[in-house]
Formats: structure tokens, C-alpha cells, sequence
């Protein structure tokens, strides 16, 4: 049977073609394709492709490799450099079958690309521009090369985006072949630059197969990196480099403050001081996790797991951390506390005196620094943290601390803040509302059986005291730092002391009662009862207005007035005492408490001591035994009705 005549044709057609390329690449090689290939990169890019040296095809169905010498791509005209890609040698693998729809896509696919000795210069344009991508417009992502694996002797890779500050610029080089082995080991790589406004300086080594679209094929690498203040070290296995759809690395980062990774991650952190913590880092999907870590925080150890899941309309991070040991100053950044901020102010005080208006910001305690609230919209959290236990503090004696912190639409809040302190606890819920500038802030904290004896030292109790403080704190206010929420805070402040002893010396000299404090000098201190004592204030705008002081014991009755001013940080009260006992000797004078936070001042009213012994000077002038009548303090003073503010704790 014979074939119909279009096959017949057809065929001799396919046969003459065929056999005039042999002839020609027999005659005259491959180069005649140059000016084809290079002629339909220009059609189709815009962008002028030059082969300067000889181009061969390794023949292979339907796999042929096209090798091409001193090769050079050009850029478009907005970007930097003049060349996306200049080579001495470029060579790859193309799917022949696939060929047509992918020059109609302009979507290359090519495998086992090999380059020698390249430059290639990336860069991010003005509106989205992508300099690799091969449209006119550069702004197609489906119009580029699609690379399967990347091999390469000694180049250079260079990145610019001026939008986000960052420009990069990496040299590569192949390691030596391992004897007997036909592949290379790997590469070597070492890069400078700026990475978002900070300066960066990394090297490293990496497989010399770089598989940047498999993700079944890890990727081995190592790296040693400075991102500004932060360094990373690096070492592990990387899937899919152009996605990282999968990770399994060891990694170590330091500090100076946590905060600072939001240039490298753009999650929000909390401000900390200096820190090492080193961990194994996975992705797998849309989770990062962050696991097994250990490490230090200042001088405090923390360990734990953190675990980022994106995807949703923000990310999502979820933690568990913990520290065996807890230093207390550790705390302080994330607060808003200057390091060793308490010290300098109340060094400024000894050095300069209190000042008599509002505190200087050299004598202030309170925490200034402002939140960097601007980035909480940038993550939601869910962290628990607890502290087993807090050493070297030497302020308040507290024994554990933990939380929960949640984050959500910039809203952060604690809840349940929880302080072991002087054998009872503080239980607290803190929010503060980042949606706003300044921010809106709410504290609610409830004090229950604080061993009174623990608070104070002996030489200021004298005796022990079996004394339970309980109260409560309701504050609402607004400020981009502790301080400035505080001075404009509203809302109450009420503690109360119940039962207990508290020693005779220390209420004889508040009601400066000379004649018992003398005969107790010779007999000893004694141990009288505490009735109870209260403090009760209202807080408008930063100012604690006292609504009731009250301190009432077997002996001595303290009652007070005055204020607080937190926006000032000044002090401003005064005590009156009332004895229960007549005293044949005492100068019954007010007790004002003033100065600032960072050094109060105690001082009895001079004025008034003066002039009870001037007068005791005028009567002895008439009888010498006149003159004892100003010193005398007659009492008795009455009990204070403690019962309704005992049943209230």
C-alpha cells in the first residue's frame, strides 16, 4: 500500500529541512544561530541579548544542552547597571517538546543552568518593576526564567531596592574538588551591603548544586551574618530557595535588643537589653518554629519555643517561654526603663538637692522611654512567660512571676499578671490600646497578704510584724510610656494594714515623744499593736489626692493629708499625731513628707518646734517649772473606727 502524497511531501519537506541544518552546521556550526536567537530576545523583551563567542549544542532528545560563550542580557533602561547577566560561559538543558508554548508565555524553563564567572545585577524598580522579569514592562510574573538547578564557577550576584534601603552585592566562588569526586563540593560566598537601612556583612558556604524550584531537595548551608546590631549563625537545610518552603537549620542570634529583629522578621518584638539565644529554626507550610531554644536576656537565662504562623490577615506568634532565674533589672527595657536609670536620679539628687518644683527629668524614676507601638499592628501574639524565681532584688522581695500576653489588632494586654511578693501576691490586668496615639491604658491590681515584716527592713520595723497588706489599684490613663500614662492617669489607689505588731521605738519617735523614747532606750524596744493602718487616694490627671491616711496603733494615732503628684513625681504630706498615752516630755510636732520619688524627704515642722520652745523658754522665764507645759502631750487620743476599712479588704 502506497502512502497517500501530502505524507509523501511532508516528509520530503521534514527530510530537505533536516538535511540542509546537518550541511549547515557542518559547514558553518552552530554560530549561525546566534543572530536568530538574539534577534527573538530583542522581539519579545525588548532588551538586547549578545553572544559574543562560539555557541555548541550537545544533541539529546528531547533534552539537548546549548553551551554559549561571553554572553551578555541586557537591563531595562530604568535600572542601575547596564547588563542583568554578563558570562563567559552559559549552558543549559531545554525541554524540546515544551519549547513553543513556552517562547508564546515567554516563561523559560530550563534545567542544570550552568554559569562561569557571571555578574548578574537584580534589582526592584519604581511601581513593582522587576528587572529579571522578561516583559517590556517588567511587572509579568510569569514572564522570566524559571531556573530548576543552579551550578557556578566564581561570580558575582548583586541586589538593589532602593524602596526598602537595601543593596547587596555577593561574591561566590566554587570550594576545590574533594579527590576522586567528579562534583564540586560546594560554594563559598561572602556578601556586604545595606539590608533595610542597616549594614550587612555575611559569608558562608553552600551545596554546589543550588536547587531553586525542587522542594524535594534540600539545600546545605552555612552562614555567619551581622545585620546591623544583630548576628546570626546559621546552619542547616533549605527547600525550594525561591518559595523556603521548607527549613531545618540551627540557629544562634545576638543583640543588643530584640526590637531590633523587626527589621530582619517585621514582627513586633518587646524592647529588651542584650541577648544570645541559640535554637533550632523549621518551616514547614506557613509555620515557622522557633524550638528548644536556651539562652540569656541581660543576665537572666530564657528557654522556651516560638512559633510564627502566616496566612491570616496578620501573623500569628505563639510562645511559651521561661526563665529559672530572673533579674528583676532585666525587666526594665521592656517597660520603658533607662538602665540604672533609679540610681543616676537618686545620685542626682544627693549631688544637686531636691528641687523645689516639679522633679528634673535627670532625678525622675518613673519608666520615659516610649513603646514602639507603631509596629504591634504587625503581629498578634499569644505568650505565656513565667519566672521560677527573681534573685538579686533588693527593693521588693519578690519570689515568681508569670503572665500571659496577648496581642490583637494592636491592642496588648496582660492578663493575669501574677507577682509572689512578700509572701502573698499581686494579681494584675494591664491593657494598653496601640490603636491609639497616645495610647489608652488600663491597670487593675489587686494586693492580697503581704507580709508587712518582709517589705520594710528590720531597722526600719524594729520588730517584727505579723501585718497582711491587701488593697487595690483602679487606673485609667493616656501616654506612649509608663510615666507619661501615669501623669495622666484617673481612677483610685486604697491599701490597707490589719493586725499585727509594729515596734513601740518607731511610733514613740513619730510622735517625737522624748520621754519614752528615752526610757525605752534604757529598758529596751518593746512590740506594741497595729491596729490597722489605711491608705486611701483619688487620682485625677496624675494627681493621688489622700482621702483618707490613717496609721493606729496601741500607742499612737497618725493621721495624714496631702497628695501625690505622678506627673511631677513630687511628694507633698503631711502626718498629725495623736497619742493614746499622756506624755510628760514631747515635741508634738507635724511629720511632712516630701522631696520626689527617688529621695523622699522626712522632715518635722521646724516652725512649729521652734515655736512650742520658745514658748517653753517665755514660761520658764516666770517658773522654771512652766516651762515643761508646751512639752507636755496630754492624750488621750481615741481609737480609730479601723472596723469599716477591715471589712472592705
Amino acid at each position: 500500500m502506497s502512502l497517500p502524497r501530502s505524507v509523501k511531501w511532508i516528509t520530503g519537506v521534514l527530510l530537505a529541512l533536516l538535511l540542509l541544518i546537518t550541511l549547515t552546521v557542518a559547514l558553518l556550526g552552530w554560530n549561525w544561530l546566534r543572530a536568530p536567537i538574539e534577534r527573538m530576545a530583542f522581539e519579545k523583551t525588548g532588551r538586547t541579548l549578545v553572544i559574543g563567542g562560539n555557541l555548541e549544542v550537545q544533541w539529546g532528545w528531547p533534552w539537548p544542552r546549548l553551551r554559549a560563550q561571553k554572553v551578555s542580557f541586557a537591563n531595562p533602561a530604568w535600572a542601575t547597571h547596564a547588563q542583568l547577566l554578563t558570562a563567559d560561559e552559559v549552558s543549559f538543558s531545554v525541554n524540546l517538546t515544551q519549547l513553543l508554548p513556552q517562547v508564546l508565555a515567554q516563561k523559560w524553563v530550563l534545567t542544570d543552568l550552568h554559569l562561569v564567572r557571571p555578574t548578574v545585577s537584580l534589582e526592584l524598580g519604581t511601581g513593582g518593576r522587576k528587572n529579571w522579569l522578561l516583559d517590556v514592562n517588567q511587572q509579568d510574573d510569569n514572564a522570566r526564567f524559571v531556573i530548576n538547578r543552579l551550578t557556578l564557577d566564581q561570580g558575582v550576584l548583586s541586589f538593589d531596592d532602593a524602596l526598602s534601603q537595601t543593596h547587596l552585592r555577593a561574591e561566590l566562588s566554587s570550594l576545590p574538588v574533594h579527590t576522586g569526586s567528579t562534583q564540586a563540593a560546594g560554594v563559598a560566598f561572602s556578601a556586604s551591603g545595606q539590608f533595610k537601612g542597616q549594614p550587612l556583612r555575611a559569608k558562608g558556604t553552600g551545596d554546589s548544586v543550588l536547587a531553586l524550584q525542587n522542594a524535594a531537595t534540600p539545600y546545605g548551608l552555612q552562614v555567619d551574618a551581622t545585620v546591623g546590631p544583630t548576628q546570626i549563625q546559621a546552619q542547616g537545610h533549605l527547600t525550594n530557595l525561591a518559595k523556603l518552603s521548607a527549613m531545618d537549620m540551627q540557629l544562634t542570634l545576638s543583640g543588643n535588643n530584640l526590637n531590633e529583629l523587626f527589621t530582619l522578621t517585621g514582627l513586633a518584638m518587646l524592647s529588651t537589653h542584650d541577648y544570645v539565644i541559640q535554637g533550632h529554626l523549621t518551616r514547614q507550610a506557613n509555620t515557622w518554629r522557633y524550638e528548644n531554644f536556651t539562652g540569656r536576656i541581660g543576665t537572666s537565662d530564657l528557654a522556651g519555643w516560638v512559633q510564627v504562623k502566616t496566612g491570616g490577615k496578620r501573623p500569628l506568634l505563639t510562645a511559651e517561654l521561661v526563665s529559672q532565674q530572673l533579674m528583676l533589672e532585666d525587666l526594665g527595657p521592656v517597660i520603658g526603663a533607662r538602665p540604672g536609670h533609679l540610681k543616676a536620679a537618686q545620685k542626682a539628687v544627693v549631688q544637686s538637692g531636691p528641687a523645689p518644683g516639679a522633679t528634673p527629668s535627670s532625678q525622675r524614676v518613673m519608666p520615659d522611654l516610649p513603646f514602639k507601638f507603631e509596629h504591634w499592628n504587625s503581629v498578634d501574639a499569644e505568650v505565656d512567660f513565667r519566672a521560677q524565681s527573681l534573685r538579686q532584688v533588693t527593693t521588693l522581695p519578690l519570689a515568681l512571676l508569670s503572665t500571659h500576653l496577648s496581642l490583637k489588632d494592636a491592642v496588648l494586654r496582660l492578663d493575669p499578671l501574677q507577682f509572689g511578693i512578700a509572701g502573698g501576691q499581686m494579681n494584675a490586668v494591664l491593657t494598653l490600646d496601640g490603636r491609639h496615639n497616645p495610647i489608652q491604658a488600663t491597670a487593675k491590681v489587686q494586693i492580697r497578704r503581704l507580709a508587712l515584716a518582709k517589705l520594710l527592713p528590720a531597722d526600719k520595723m524594729g520588730t517584727t510584724s505579723a501585718s497582711q497588706i491587701g488593697g487595690q489599684i483602679q487606673l485609667a490613663g493616656s501616654g506612649n510610656s509608663v510615666g507619661n500614662m501615669l501623669a495622666h492617669a484617673n481612677g483610685n489607689v486604697a491599701l490597707l494594714v490589719s493586725g499585727g505588731e509594729i515596734s513601740q521605738m518607731v511610733m514613740e519617735k513619730a510622735g517625737l515623744h522624748l520621754w519614752e523614747m528615752f526610757r525605752l532606750s534604757l529598758t529596751g524596744d518593746k512590740s506594741i499593736k497595729l491596729r490597722c493602718a489605711v491608705a486611701n487616694f483619688e487620682v485625677h490627671t496624675g494627681d493621688m489626692q489622700a482621702k483618707v491616711l490613717l496609721l493606729d496603733t496601741q500607742v499612737t494615732t497618725l493621721l495624714g493629708s496631702g497628695n501625690i503628684s505622678l506627673a511631677q513625681e513630687k511628694l507633698d504630706l503631711t502626718f498629725n499625731q495623736k497619742t493614746k498615752n499622756t506624755s510628760p516630755l514631747a515635741l508634738r510636732s507635724p511629720i511632712h513628707v516630701r522631696g520626689n520619688f527617688a529621695k523622699p524627704l522626712i522632715q518635722v515642722d521646724k516652725t512649729r518646734m521652734t515655736m512650742r520652745a520658745l514658748g517653753a523658754l517665755a514660761l520658764g522665764t516666770i517658773n522654771p517649772l512652766l516651762m515643761l507645759l508646751p512639752l507636755i502631750d496630754p492624750g488621750p487620743g481615741q481609737d480609730s473606727d479601723c472596723k469599716p476599712w477591715l471589712q472592705g479588704k
